[in-house]
């Protein structure tokens, strides 16, 4: 009876500097993971009200949801900063109907405090100049799953860049076909170029901030169909996916890197552009789709491999390289003259490869895509022209 007393009169008021404390930590949104409403404001009619209660994580009374937890022997810490969540009521009242705080464990919400609260100091500790739209676009690729993990995301953006908001741009496959047959390839070019104009074009178009932040998982010739839709005009950082050590964090690389190029013989057939770096790749598997008289081009590195693309370097030298072939190639066979295109790359690569395209000057770009079954390279995407035109 004494300690109920005493949580009732002692402890049960939270100091003026706390609440503060914890508005400011919430950013003035419900803590609940997946509501963020804002708590100054009526959701109706948008004027001033607070709509705010502070909920506990462990309980004031020992037979309430959570109980008191670690806080058993220091009832007076109840009331700190670390055991309270700004919420709204609705919220507030869902966790507290858990009477046994099974669904709504402890340790549940103090993951959610604890992301939110990480959110709100990203957020809003981005300086003007070092806001980036952070774009998350992730596709089936073959039989495996490509999630993308925000927070990873993010880690290897510091110090350089911030998200612009709390929440990325997700873009994803939609397309249930599998990505060996056109209808496959027609649906998921025709998705992405929609989901490009309802998200990033009002972005770049209206939005104060026209940085983006790449790190995408896809199919290589949708990758390409991204980069040449954001263009090398709008300010792009491309990350790459790293085995080791795992992460999509720069590293460094040789001073002495650089890549192979191979010019073919003259010939009267196709125009062909191997881009072998992530593995060789074999000449008859061209000329079986495009013909024996193929003239074919490649770029390529000393040692093919799916973990070379380590620093930012690599990826500078692979556009300036790639630009110059680009313009040789068209010099040689002209810009009427479709080129088929055969990547096998890293995604860094194939987004940029599609943003150095020039879609008035150069060649029409036939991708081809590997075909995890058939072994073999199938027609994927073409790109001519201008891309919303699609």
């Amino acid at each position: 009876m004494g300690d109920a007393k005493m949580v009732s009169e002692v402890t049960r008021r939270i100091p003026p500097a706390t609440q503060h404390e914890l508005w400011v930590r919430a950013g003035g949104r419900c803590q609940f993971d997946g509501h963020n409403r804002l708590l100054y404001t009526s959701c109706v009619t948008q004027e001033t009200v607070n709509a705010a209660q502070k909920a506990h994580i462990y309980a004031f009374s020992e037979k309430g949801p959570r109980g008191h937890g670690p806080y058993k022997g220091n009832l007076d810490a109840l009331n700190d900063v670390s055991n309270l969540m700004l919420m709204c009521y609705d919220c507030h009242k869902k966790i507290d109907q858990d009477k046994d705080g099974v669904r709504y464990s402890a340790d549940l919400l103090i993951q959610w405090k604890t992301e939110h609260e990480q959110r709100i100091e990203i957020v809003t500790g981005i300086a003007p100049d070092k806001k980036s739209h952070v774009v998350l676009y992730g596709a089936n690729i073959g039989s495996e799953k490509s999630p993308i993990e925000y927070h990873t995301c993010v880690q290897a953006m510091f110090p350089k860049w911030y998200p612009a908001s709390e929440r990325p741009i997700q873009i994803s496959t939609k397309s249930e076909l599998k990505d060996s047959s056109p209808e496959y390839w027609q649906a998921e070019s025709l998705h992405l170029l929609k989901a490009f104009e309802r998200k990033i074009l009002p972005i770049i178009e209206d939005d104060a901030c026209k940085h983006f932040s790449l790190f995408t998982l896809a199919p290589q010739p949708l990758l390409i169909q991204l980069g040449a839709l954001l263009t090398d005009k709008i300010s792009v950082e491309v990350y790459q996916p790293h085995r080791e050590p795992k992460g999509w964090q720069w590293q460094d690389c040789e001073d002495d890197f650089d890549f192979i190029i191979r010019k073919p013989d003259p010939g009267d057939g196709a125009v062909a552009l191997i881009i072998a770096f992530s593995d060789n790749v074999s000449i008859n598997r061209i000329t079986k789709v495009i013909g024996d008289d193929a003239s074919i081009w490649e770029i390529t590195i000393e040692n093919p491999h799916n973990d070379f693309m380590q620093a930012k370097q690599q990826l500078s030298l692979f556009r300036q390289r790639m630009r110059r072939l680009i313009v040789d190639i068209k010099q040689q066979h002209g810009e009427a003259t479709p080129l088929h295109i055969f990547p096998v790359m890293p995604v860094s690569c194939c987004i940029e490869l599609g943003r150095i395209r020039m879609p008035k000057v150069d060649m029409p770009w036939q991708i081809y895509d590997h075909d995890m079954d058939t072994q073999e390279f199938v027609k994927a995407i073409e790109l001519k022209g201008d891309l919303h035109a699609i």
